[in-house]
């Protein structure tokens, strides 16, 4: 039967032939056309092969209809809204920090037109893009200086380009990190074209260690935040403020890259992150970190430090290559307002959810029960339990976040087979597996999604 099948299956121009499709090719680009064509071929061909015998399969009208919808698939864009349901706050795979509609509503205004990027409007003459966020970095970090690239990778590279190309940086082995898609700390420094010089071992590093390793062609002695895992047991490493002291004493920059960039103390909250004038104030040159982790930005790359040390790296010509545009920094200009105003646990998203209440989530996650209980019924079995999630962001892999969830078991159907649909819906939505029940952490669910998800997650158990 498959072999009969297989016979029967359209060629490719017997399918170009269609009233349809030709009018496809006449309006969009042929080779569009004609892979979604062989595609649709290709799919039944797998399906006959793969055992199945329906003669719909290979119907030229089925091709038709199926070309019809792989054409208009790639016709809309790719990237899409997500509702995260993980408890993952920064999750690097979904966007990581989620973005204030005001302060996007405002960067909207600011690059729909011509706006003040980079001209000086009281002195009608050029003017700086750094400007914008350097006075309220300096307010908030304690920095005398600040510079706003692409991303920390970014201004990694920057930095070591600017301070040390040829030249040795000094780092302990135990901080010889590897960033989230395989990008190590050794291939940054080959990029940045700075040699590396490994001090300590993997769990254990002293002040002499750095102190021996210096000499006439160390450039900057660094330090790099294990943000992403962690060292127990037998550890040691150097204070930040120890390091600035030698550094200062041999006349060497002493530079830390941060990682997530917590501008405000969160210990109060169970998050026992760093923040940036902690290091700032412990007398560092240069301290770098993301935009778009625990700052709860855009994605940028902050350099803030000693003005001397800032204009050296701003007067490099890969500055130019790394600057950002105006959507990040008008973004992250009015994220920064939100700090200095005091509203950033109201009005930034990624703070809100880090800092939410336990009374705050089990609130939620009974409201969202109740809703999922309303619609469903007999459906799917509905319950709240407590449960942990993370900050992501590669930031503080130890730390767990107490939180709610939603766990709902459909009495029909799998859950897999309704996550699968979930996700590939508008908005996706991306939820937690646990035997055969879906399960949704409140704590990254905003309450303006709560009617989209239950409407959702209604409509694939119901369907």
């Amino acid at each position: 039967m498959s072999k009969e099948l297989l016979r029967q299956l359209p060629r490719v121009n017997d399918v170009l032939s269609r009233d349809s499709i030709r009018e496809l090719a006449d309006r969009l680009p042929y080779d569009l056309v004609v892979d979604s064509v062989r595609t649709a071929i290709g799919n039944r061909r797998s399906a006959v092969l793969g055992g199945q015998d329906n003669p719909h399969l290979v119907a030229i009208d089925s091709v038709e209809n199926e070309v019809l919808q792989l054409v208009q698939s790639r016709l809309e864009p790719a990237l899409v809204s997500v509702i995260n349901t993980t408890g993952v706050v920064l999750h690097t795979n979904l966007g990581r920090a989620p973005l204030n509609r005001e302060f996007l509503a405002d960067a909207s205004e600011v690059a729909v037109g011509y706006s003040n990027l980079e001209y000086n409007l009281p002195a009608r003459r050029r003017g700086s893009r750094y400007d914008h966020t350097s006075s309220l970095l300096a307010q908030l970090t304690g920095a005398e200086d600040s510079l706003v690239v692409n991303n920390n990778a970014g201004a990694m590279v920057l930095m070591l380009t600017a301070l040390a190309r040829h030249k040795e940086v000094v780092v302990s082995r135990g901080e010889l990190i590897e960033i989230g898609g395989s990008f190590r700390l050794p291939e940054i420094f080959e990029v940045g074209g700075a040699h590396l010089k490994e001090v300590g071992t993997t769990n254990r590093t002293h002040l002499r260690d750095y102190e021996n390793a210096i000499g006439p062609d160390t450039a900057m002695l660094l330090k790099v935040h294990r943000s992403n895992y962690a060292v127990v047991g037998f550890t040691d490493e150097v204070a930040a403020d120890s390091l600035a002291e030698l550094g200062n004493a041999h006349g060497i920059p002493v530079c830390e890259d941060l990682g997530s960039g917590c501008l405000v103390d969160l210990k109060p909250y169970g998050i026992p992150a760093v923040t940036v004038r902690e290091q700032v104030e412990r007398n560092l040159d240069i301290v770098t970190f993301s935009g778009d982790k625990l700052l709860g930005g855009p994605q940028a790359g902050i350099l803030v430090g000693k003005k001397e040390v800032i204009q050296r790296i701003r007067k490099h010509p890969m500055t130019r290559a790394l600057r950002v545009d105006k959507l990040t920094l008008a973004t992250l200009e009015r994220t920064l307002l939100a700090y200095v105003d005091g509203t950033w646990k109201e009005r930034i998203p990624a703070l809100q959810m880090l800092t939410a209440s336990s009374d705050t989530l089990e609130k939620r996650a009974r409201i969202l029960s109740e809703r999922f209980d309303a619609v469903l019924k007999a459906d799917a079995a509905v319950g709240v339990e407590p449960c942990e999630g993370r900050v992501g962001g590669g930031a503080m892999p130890e730390t767990r976040l107490s939180s709610f969830a939603v766990r709902v078991a459909p009495t029909k159907g799998s859950a897999t087979s309704i996550d699968e649909r979930l996700r590939a819906g508008s908005p996706a939505i991306v939820c937690r597996l646990d035997h055969d029940a879906l399960v949704f952490d409140v704590r990254t669910l905003l309450d303006e999604q709560i009617d989209v998800l239950v409407d959702r997650v209604a409509h694939e158990i119901l369907a």
